[in-house]
This record gives C-alpha cells, sequence and structure tokens, in this order.
C-alpha cells in the first residue's frame, strides 16, 4: 500500500486538450524549486487553482532488497506555471520557488510540453538528455508517436529520437527505428 496518494503532474487533466484551459492573459512561466520540492509546489499550485505542468516518470529503487517504484521528476528542479503575473506571484508565496525564468515564446513551449505530455503518455523508456547539440529534424511518421518532431540522436548504435524542451536546454530521447521517422523539411 503506498504511504501517498498519486501525484499530480498536470492540473487541470484537460492542459494540453484543445480549449482545456481558459488562457487569455496567461502565459508560460518556469518555476525553478528549490531542492526536491517540485512535487510539494505542484500540490500547492493545485490547491490554489493554478494550470501547471509537473513531467514524472516512473522509477525503479532497490530499497532492502526490495524493487519500488516511484514517480520523479522528468526535468529535475522545474515546474511549468500556466498563468498570470498574479498567479506567478501566488507562486511565489509558496516558499519552495528559487526562481522564475521568464518563457519568451509561449507557443514553442506550450508544443514542446505537449509532445513531452505524449512521449510520456506512451510509457516508452525515456533518457534525459541534457544540453542539446543540433541535428537533423525529424517527425514520427506511425505509431504511437505518430506526429512528435525531434532531432534524431545517433547513441550507442541504436538511433533516438530527441524531443526538446529548448527553454531549458534539456529533452528526452527515446529509442525508435529508422524507419519510423521522416525528415522534416
Amino acid at each position: 500500500m503506498p504511504i501517498l496518494t498519486q501525484n499530480t503532474a498536470i492540473f487541470p487533466e484537460t492542459l494540453f486538450e484543445p480549449g482545456g484551459v481558459d488562457a487569455p492573459g496567461r502565459t508560460w512561466w518556469v518555476l525553478y524549486t528549490k531542492s526536491r520540492q517540485e512535487k510539494a509546489v505542484a500540490r500547492q499550485l493545485a490547491g490554489y487553482g493554478l494550470p501547471f505542468y509537473l513531467p514524472l516518470v516512473p522509477k525503479d529503487h532497490l530499497i532492502r532488497g526490495r524493487v519500488v517504484r516511484s514517480q520523479v521528476p522528468l526535468f529535475a528542479g522545474y515546474v511549468f506555471l500556466l498563468g498570470t503575473d498574479q498567479e506567478r506571484i501566488a507562486a511565489l508565496t509558496t516558499n519552495r520557488v528559487a526562481h522564475v525564468l521568464v518563457v519568451d515564446d509561449d507557443e514553442q513551449l506550450w508544443m514542446d510540453l505537449r509532445q513531452v505530455h505524449q512521449l510520456i503518455a506512451s510509457n516508452a523508456p525515456l533518457t534525459v538528455e541534457r544540453r542539446l547539440a543540433p541535428g537533423q529534424r525529424v517527425r514520427v511518421k506511425q505509431g504511437a508517436l505518430c506526429g512528435i518532431e525531434g532531432t534524431v540522436l545517433a547513441r550507442r548504435r541504436a538511433p533516438r529520437l530527441l524531443v526538446a524542451v529548448s527553454m531549458l536546454q534539456q529533452g528526452v530521447s527515446v529509442a525508435i527505428d529508422d524507419y519510423m521517422l521522416e525528415p522534416v523539411s
């Protein structure tokens, strides 16, 4: 039996659906949290009714000979808030946010986060990639990840599709076969 209930990773659940959240006057803010405070910030934002996204992925730990599965933040230290300037200030009152990053291109971040959300929902094993390097842009043309755009990485002789969150200069990658990809012009 779990000690805590399942963490809320997205609020509202319809955040990435068309018309899922009333966004007039709202922009994306990237909250850089104090160490290991991402889930606590997410719980408080949900309590305030503020739209946010905290990408969580499962991770197995071996504790006293038992495998324990927990949900860990995909991007350690970051929570994405969709709100007004007043809602950003409310997020700062949690006393768990160290710094707020301003987002220059809301549409690009919206698209990046939507693709990361789709990758997590596919239950594919993901690898966090740091400090992105430029490469060939591609789009997945079939399968569960159809429509996702990213950059191809060659790593350990297995082609990987990298989906980037440009704002953070980080991303996630997933192993994928070449025949499922098509170049983006």
